[in-house]
């Protein structure tokens, strides 16, 4: 499965414990409308589903939702639940599955990214075949993650940016309508968002405020 660049530049990640007052299907359905270009639906953490079966039925809604929509379905961390639906992609941690080891499970039927915090871990990253893009965060502090990193600010992430590397990447952490523009200008193919989208009172102003380029 290839990954057209596009698809990175409003990446939309979620599960139900970022929702408040709406559930996830609702949430996502409108952020879909409103023109997220990417979708990973990553169930952890405190409030999160912890039935698997549950968390597969989440994930095939959220899935047909985004098929509808013709807009890239991504699982977070879990290689064989991603294969068993049918998504578009898979994305993992420093501290997740080992990345080769997905990607031999993946044997080219997913696109894959790969988390980095440092520069060290981007330059690492850009030498596994097989990889087709490096997320990089957390930009900004951000409570959408109980697990996430030092924040490493725009300066890092203009470091990456301007390499020649032949993968694209996209932003994370803490990003938000005012910061976007900022984030953006970096040169990064897109920006990952969760809070802001999750619990936005009215998701279409929000996306289009992110997608502002």
């Amino acid at each position: 499965m290839s990954l057209d660049i596009t698809a990175l530049n409003l990446y939309f990640i979620a599960g139900t414990q970022d929702m408040v007052g709406r559930s996830l299907p609702e949430t996502l359905q409108d952020a879909l409308i409103a023109g997220i270009t990417c979708f990973q639906f990553r169930e952890k953490g405190l409030n999160s589903l912890e039935n698997r079966k549950e968390i597969k039925e989440m994930a095939k809604t959220c899935l047909t939702l985004c098929q509808a929509a013709g807009v890239p379905f991504v699982m977070n961390d879990d290689v064989e639940m991603a294969l068993e639906i049918g998504a578009d992609g898979v994305h993992v941690g420093q501290s997740d599955r080992n990345i080769h080891e997905t990607i031999q499970l993946v044997k080219g039927n997913l696109f894959i990214g790969l988390s980095v915090n440092t520069f060290e871990q981007f330059k690492e990253a850009e030498l596994v075949e097989g990889l087709d893009y490096i997320g990089v965060g957390p930009v900004y502090e951000t409570l959408s993650k109980s697990d996430a990193q030092a924040t490493v600010g725009l300066e890092l992430l203009e470091k990456i940016a301007s390499q020649p590397s032949h993968l694209p990447i996209v932003a994370i952490g803490g990003i938000s309508e005012k910061t976007a523009p900022l984030v953006r200008g970096t040169g990064v193919a897109g920006i990952c968002v969760i809070s802001k989208i999750a619990q936005s009172k009215d998701v279409k102003l929000t996306v289009n405020a992110l997608n502002r380029k």
